[in-house]
């Protein structure tokens, strides 16, 4: 684990452990006996990976559990990764690993209706439909980084503002990256509604348009956007990651709401031991470049791992810090016109997370 990792980890554990004083309290009160040894020796949650046992492991008989991703998605390596190295056996947990393919509506209903316990997906494609209602509740965030913006060297482009009067080439109008430029460019007085066009294609033809000049800029997120940055010699504009957005995460993890309210040891067991595989990510990106190879296509264990290392995958906030960067979230997504103007973001932040590392079940 880096020291900025350590850094970042201890700073979330002491912010969530104050949260927890009552008023008048003296002396910060330690959620879990993890939490606890985290803030005295920060490097505590590094060494799990070496221990005979998670530190999240569930009590009691082995849970079985389907968790749900995209398995070309680089952003989702450390499912792989948990599997393979042993974490989700290590806290009780046999898990099975299921490729989902379909939408984001179709994952969350799969999720929510017990056809699988957990999935990974992107924050900027997932608040809409929550927002609506989905019985899924959102326990950790898993990393930062991986949504790019490009367009051709010597364009103009430098930076979003310059987006106005142009055509955005995207993978969906629903896609998380559109959203996410679409809010910067929001932010800048660009309106990304009337001030930028959109034309979609399939990720693997979005170079292809920029090149025959159909669109002037696109976006879409990792492994494919860094293979088309190197290939095509593109000017990267942003990423998710640029300025005040640098600690932002954009990939997260959701648990069915029954498993919750039935099973929280289980809950806390797979965001935990999914958080383990994230930090071994983040400390091994060139053995973790080499256990997702087989899912990438026309690239290297090499290009990989460079990708891993421009990814935050050692910082993943859970509790207090993610209510936050969700309800950050849900009033900029109000900018793109994607949720609704009247709603409430802390209110739907705090319906659609839920803390299984703040406490210990009984």
């Amino acid at each position: 684990m880096s020291p900025l990792s350590s850094r970042r980890a201890l700073l979330r554990a002491a912010g969530t452990a104050a949260l927890a004083l009552p008023a008048g309290a003296m002396a910060p009160q330690a959620t879990t006996p993890e939490l606890d040894a985290l803030l005295r020796d920060p490097r505590a949650i590094c060494r799990t990976a070496g221990t005979a046992g998670g530190a999240f492991a569930a009590p009691g008989p082995r849970r079985r559990l389907k968790l749900s991703f995209n398995a070309n998605a680089i952003c989702t390596v450390g499912a792989s990764v948990a599997v393979q190295r042993g974490f989700f056996e290590r806290n009780n947990l046999d898990v099975e690993l299921v490729n989902f393919g379909g939408s984001t509506d179709q994952l969350l209903e799969a999720i929510a209706t017990g056809k699988s316990d957990a999935g990974i997906g992107m924050a900027l494609r997932w608040l809409k439909p929550l927002e609506q209602g989905f019985d899924v509740r959102i326990t950790t965030a898993i990393h930062g980084g991986c949504m790019r913006l490009f367009a051709p060297k010597g364009s103009g482009i430098e930076s979003v503002a310059d987006l106005r009067g142009k055509v955005l080439g995207v993978t969906d109008m629903g896609a998380p990256d559109k959203n996410f430029f679409g809010i910067l460019a929001a932010r800048r007085g660009v309106d990304p509604v009337k001030d930028i066009a959109y034309r979609v294609f399939p990720g693997d033809l979005l170079g292809e348009a920029l090149k025959r000049g159909e669109v002037q800029a696109i976006t879409l997120g990792d492994p494919m956007a860094w293979i088309l940055r190197e290939r095509d010699d593109l000017h990267e504009v942003a990423n998710n990651l640029s300025g005040d957005y640098a600690d932002r995460t954009c990939c997260i993890l959701g648990i069915r709401g029954s498993l919750l309210r039935q099973d929280q040891a289980a809950a806390r067991a797979v965001t935990g031991a999914l958080l383990e595989a994230q930090d071994w990510v983040h400390a091994h990106p060139d053995e973790a470049a080499e256990i997702f190879l087989p899912n990438a296509r026309n690239t290297s264990a090499a290009q990989l791992a460079a990708m891993l290392r421009s990814h935050t995958h050692g910082d993943h906030p859970h509790g207090a810090v993610l209510r936050d960067q969700l309800a950050a979230y849900i009033e900029e997504l109000k900018l793109v016109q994607v949720i609704r103007p009247n709603t409430n973001p802390q209110r739907l932040a705090g319906r659609i997370a839920a803390d299984v590392l703040g406490e210990v079940p009984a």
